[in-house]
């Protein structure tokens, strides 16, 4: 078929669809820039997921308000914990988070006790409880999705509440919101797969 110089409809539709429509035309004419996806505050390998929080000197009571302030949940025993004497806050504290995901555990081996015994050897120590809070803020409910999970517990010293039962601050995902809440945190407690376990690494390592 001999060609006329003249470009049809159909051509043009075509390359249309070859560039991904009219926007991607002009993306092509550099009428408009490509937006590339956003870096994840966040890093995996081996099952366990890597990044750092930095203290600012926040208060358990502070913390309720600033959390309930963003559209966050705060249960009644995690406020109980927040407001314990044995919450201590720090102020510019540096602290680089390890989660190790439940998934790297067998069924019976995922249970408190042994947990702290996988991060011992890993050279990771108890976090101070106010990572929860800052985990929680920074994450969220897509990000813990994305990271696989539904749980990202914090494995410091447990704090008792008004009951004496042993408690660990908990980011949680679900239907009803975005929540900072409590699990069991006594030694012999078996966890679900589809939680993560939050240590650190000792200071100056």
């Amino acid at each position: 078929m001999k060609y006329d110089g003249l470009v049809t409809s159909a051509q043009i539709e075509a390359v249309l669809d070859k560039l991904g429509g009219v926007e991607g035309v002009k993306r092509f004419l550099g009428e408009m820039p490509t937006v590339s996806e956003p870096s994840r505050l966040w890093s995996e390998k081996g099952g366990v997921i890597s990044f750092a929080v930095v203290s600012d000197g926040t208060t358990g009571e502070e913390w309720i308000q600033r959390l309930e302030g963003k559209g966050d949940r705060v249960s009644d025993y995690a406020k109980s914990v927040l407001r314990s004497k044995d919450f201590q806050p720090t102020t510019g504290v540096t602290t680089e988070v390890r989660i190790l995901k439940g998934e790297i555990f067998t069924d019976d081996g995922r249970i408190t006790n042994k947990i702290r015994v996988e991060a011992a050897g890993r050279e990771l120590v108890k976090p101070n409880a106010e990572v929860g809070c800052l985990v929680r803020y920074m994450f969220s409910d897509p990000d813990i999705e994305a990271m696989g999970l539904w749980w990202i517990v914090v494995m410091h010293d447990s704090i008792e509440d008004s009951g004496c039962h042993p408690l660990l601050l908990t980011a949680a995902r679900g239907d009803a919101g975005r929540w900072l809440c409590t699990f069991n945190g006594h030694p012999g407690f078996k966890w679900g797969r589809c939680r993560g376990f939050a240590f650190v690494l000792p200071q100056g390592s």
